[in-house]
């Protein structure tokens, strides 16, 4: 049978872990929420707060839906963060009874204000990892402090988070595109992924054979190997590093915001502290611990009981032959879907902004472009590293480029009316903002849909560009100020 104190060292390790992804988090609120969904963003708030109810989607902003507020949460959460990263478990200026409450009112403090950005933010929130941030958040309230053993059944629940995500990737890749079946889905994912990176123009250009056994190693990794994370040790942990190594190696070649580093920190929970001491190259060493306090056990098994109870829509549904991937079913995000990647695309999409000062437009007209901060606008720009990070705007233009017109992404000629306006919040966006050096702003904007496809390595030994792109079509033609907000008087 297995006892808490076995497990204070992975306690410390996944509760770092999490209070740095939080910290994260909480900075990428601080910074882009309010352009993207505040009062004035891409998406207003008031959209939030005017079209649902609180019950279904409660948010401190539904009562507060002001710029101030947002800052204000944004930056209480970036400190909470860091006193977890620095203080949690241990809390040494508090008492060793007061050591377990203290970080519990810590976690839940965090867990609630960023479900209030969760569910505010609209479509730009619309990611797994936001509700897998959630889950795990909230079952770290439970896992106690100070030299009080975790209770295991905490644990436990984070292997099932582990789990779902895992096996429900797996699962969606199987009903999904073909190429996973085939395994042939690698030979797109590098070039057509959301925000490659600086090592994945090189892994697109890896053997055939190479991509055939990653295919394969995939379906291992997300579909056998989870079932052992509820196994005894060694397999338990075994199963831990291979997820780890598989996430480790998606990091290396792709941009995923925290999706990866947050299946790192989960997969702690499936080691002991006697593997952790065996395996750490560090003399580190778990503590000296004492028995699990009475009420967090009973705490622990209510919990327990609770996310049984919420755990059968998703276990239907990731069993369903018409599995969603990344769904909530609940307001509070406490048990969820996962999945990523159910199919692939096999050409890659950009919308390329570009701006002009001319007062009318002509043939002859020069037309500036904007630059992106993880989109491969500019063809000889080498992939940038971005993730953990989360860029929300570059990846929901990724989703946008899928179509050939706006039609399905309002936000994006709201956007372009930003541009029109030289918004400062919204050029903080953005890589570069051709008009902002010399205190211009354009008369005119449009957008420009290209193909874009890697070099091959002959290409880009003769031209040193990274990309090839040919244009497609016009995603949004030549448009002013007064046009675009025309349109948007015709669009309510």
């Amino acid at each position: 049978m297995l006892h808490g104190e076995e497990f204070r060292l992975v306690r410390f390790l996944f509760q770092r872990g999490l209070a740095l992804l939080y910290l994260l988090a909480f900075l990428v609120a601080a910074f882009q929420f309010r352009p993207l969904a505040g009062e004035d963003g891409l998406l207003p708030l008031e959209r939030y707060v005017e079209g649902v109810s609180f019950r279904d989607r409660p948010s401190l902003f539904y009562f507060y839906p002001s710029d101030r507020v947002i800052g204000l949460a944004a930056w209480a959460g970036v400190a909470l963060s860091a006193l977890a990263l620095v203080a949690a478990p241990y809390w040494p200026v508090v008492p060793d009874a007061a050591a377990t409450p203290t970080s519990m009112a810590l976690w839940a403090a965090m867990w609630a204000l960023y479900l209030s950005f969760v569910n505010a933010g609209q479509l730009f929130y619309g990611y797994g990892w936001e509700s897998m941030l959630l889950e795990t958040g909230f079952l770290a309230i439970f896992l106690g402090a100070g030299p009080a053993a975790p209770p295991v059944v905490v644990l436990v629940l984070l292997q099932w988070v582990l789990f779902r995500n895992m096996f429900g990737a797996g699962l969606i890749k199987l009903r999904g595109d073909e190429c996973w079946r085939d395994l042939s889905c690698m030979d797109y994912h590098y070039e057509t992924q959301p925000i490659p990176n600086p090592v994945s123009w090189f892994a697109h250009h890896l053997p055939e054979r190479f991509h055939r056994v990653e295919t394969f190693g995939n379906h291992v990794v997300e579909l056998l190997v989870p079932f052992l994370y509820f196994a005894p040790q060694p397999w338990s942990s075994a199963a831990g590093a291979a997820t780890i190594g598989f996430m480790g190696w998606l990091m290396l070649t792709g941009n995923f915001a925290w999706l990866n580093a947050l299946t790192i920190v989960l997969a702690v929970a499936t080691f002991s502290d006697g593997v952790l001491e065996a395996a750490l190259p560090l003399p580190i060493a778990a503590p000296e611990t004492v028995a699990t306090p009475t009420y967090l056990q009973v705490l622990a098994i209510l919990l327990a009981v609770f996310v049984l109870a919420l755990s059968v829509r998703p276990a239907r549904n990731m069993l369903s032959p018409n599995q969603t991937m990344n769904t909530a079913f609940d307001p509070l995000h406490l048990v969820n879907t996962y999945g990523a990647f159910g199919s692939i695309t096999r050409d890659r999409y950009e919308i390329v902004i570009e701006g002009t000062t001319d007062e009318e437009v002509t043939e002859d007209t020069e037309w500036r472009e904007y630059r992106f901060k993880g989109k491969p606008t500019d063809p000889e720009r080498r992939p940038p590293q971005i993730a953990p990070y989360h860029l929300r705007l570059d990846w929901q233009l990724w989703f946008a480029a899928m179509a050939p017109t706006p039609r399905r992404s309002p936000w994006f000629l709201r956007l372009l009316e930003k541009l029109l306006e030289g918004d400062d919040a919204v050029r903080g966006l953005l890589a570069e903002d051709p008009f902002a050096e010399a205190g211009e702003t354009p008369a005119y904007v449009r957008a420009i849909r290209y193909r874009y496809r890697y070099t091959t390595p002959e290409e880009r030994a003769e031209t040193g560009r990274w990309w090839h792109r040919e244009r497609v079509g016009t995603y949004v033609s030549p448009v002013s100020t007064a046009e675009l907000r025309v349109r948007g008087r015709l669009a309510r």
